[in-house]
């Protein structure tokens, strides 16, 4: 499932409390405008209430001329005022009329042709309220022009009826507003609010197996997140604990190791020389590298000015040198060569010793006893060791830099060493490479980030 995203969350939400909120606004006051109408203080003088009537009344007959139909306020407004009068015309010249035009008016009802719209009172210190109006109106008979007097009051119903037509020009307008500045100003607010989180999540992705003691901060982060982000320093400083009592383990392991390991190789030195003193001794220097290993990286991990210049030339030579004997007693030969007489990179020279021995050591022991082991150092910074082996199928060739993953499970030792490599050339900024040797053996490439130029 894909993760749900905050920022439109809060926006649908928010946007859906405004609508609501809005809503039940809308529905307070039109309860309370019902209650008032009710009690009667909001029904009262309303000049436009006949001319409203008549204009619901209109009709055509027949013939196309203009009639009126009886309607229930019609019926009311006749038997409330005697003295009930209007004109109503249409611009085809069809008119209907009903009571006495009030003597005042009557030279407007004959020039109606030159008025559109017009409020008419008896004179100007009167109420507000005019006592006749002209005026255009659209009807169901088309439209038509009505001069009447200013009868009635604002019926509920007429106040009801204009709700909609409130909802629509003024209510909906200022919902759709809101609606807009909150998917606008929503994901802004929420992006200033998660700032700290976000410099969290950063900090987070720099954490490395390496780095240990790391805490997230926290003077940021809002403070609904607070305990998620107190949680993982928590979960981290277990781990950190954890990593601690694992690398003594393994660093005490592999010190008292040494001498035992040391006994066993000055003891097998002693036997009568074979194949089985060959094997004995391969297995002995195997255990040695190791438990060496184990220890080179407790040292980096606890001090990191241990890095320094060092000639990789000079380091390949002295393990060529070293591990020599052991290769010419396996049936190899060795070979070494190097592309200038220093190259040089920032590192831990004992560790890188370590490192190319164990590559050493890793061609001796599978490279199926025949053919050269070479060493190569070029001015790229890459040392390389090839053999002439079976080589590393492409699909295995990640596999194997796992801790106890080996290409052949029946094979010697316990697939710690290429992965001991590959972590002391992380340590050191660089990688290591399983590539095909021209041969078609194997061969193992240890590759520096830049060479030092200034050494």
């Amino acid at each position: 499932m894909r993760p749900r995203s905050l920022t439109w969350r809060l926006v649908g939400r928010l946007a859906g409390l405004q609508a609501v909120t809005l809503t039940l606004l809308i529905l307070l006051i039109g309860a309370a405008a019902i209650g008032l109408l009710r009690a009667g203080l909001l029904i009262g003088e309303y000049e436009g209430s006949t001319l409203d009537t008549l204009r619901d009344a209109i009709m055509r007959d027949e013939a196309g001329g203009l009639t009126l139909r009886q309607s229930p306020e019609l019926a009311a407004l006749r038997g409330e005022h005697a003295d009930l009068w209007f004109i109503i015309r249409d611009s085809e010249g069809h008119q209907i009329s009903e009571g006495v035009v009030p003597t005042q008016f009557l030279p407007i009802a004959s020039a109606l042709d030159h008025v559109s719209e017009a409020r008419l009172k008896w004179n100007a210190a009167e109420a507000a309220r005019p006592a006749g109006l002209v005026k255009w109106v659209d009807t169901s008979a088309g439209r038509i022009q009505i001069l009447t007097g200013t009868y009635g009051q604002l019926s509920m119903w007429r106040a009801l009826e204009s709700t909609p037509l409130l909802f629509l020009n003024m209510i909906l307008p200022i919902i759709v507003l809101m609606t807009l500045a909150t998917l606008v100003a929503t994901p802004f607010v929420v992006r200033r609010a998660m700032t700290g989180l976000a410099q969290v999540a950063e900090q987070a992705e720099r954490i490395d197996i390496d780095q240990r003691g790391v805490q997230l901060p926290l003077d940021k982060v809002p403070i609904e997140i607070t305990p998620l982000v107190k949680a993982i320093n928590a979960a981290l400083d277990r781990l950190d604990r954890g990593y601690e009592r694992h690398r003594r383990f393994l660093a005490d392991a592999a010190h008292e190791l040494r001498t035992p390991i040391a006994i066993l190789s000055t003891r097998v030195a002693s036997l009568q020389a074979g194949p089985e003193k060959t094997h004995l001794l391969e297995d002995a220097t195997r255990l040695s590298v190791m438990a060496g290993q184990l220890l080179d990286l407790q040292r980096l991990d606890q001090r990191a000015d241990t890095f320094g210049p060092v000639n990789l030339v000079g380091v390949a030579r002295q393990v060529v040198l070293d591990l020599a004997p052991l290769a010419f007693a396996a049936g190899y030969e060795m070979s070494f060569e190097q592309q200038d007489e220093t190259i040089v990179v920032t590192g831990d020279q004992t560790a890188l010793e370590r490192a190319l021995t164990n590559l050493v050591q890793n061609a001796i022991d599978h490279g199926q006893r025949r053919g050269t082991i070479l060493v190569r150092v070029t001015t790229t910074g890459r040392i390389e060791v090839c053999d002439d082996g079976d080589g590393v199928p492409p699909d295995e060739r990640e596999q194997i830099l796992e801790p106890f993953r080996r290409l052949h499970p029946g094979g010697r030792g316990a697939g710690l060493g290429l992965d001991l490599v590959q972590t002391i050339m992380r340590l050191h900024g660089g990688r290591i490479e399983v590539d095909q040797a021209p041969s078609g053996g194997a061969c193992m490439r240890m590759v520096f980030p830049k060479i030092d130029p200034s050494c």
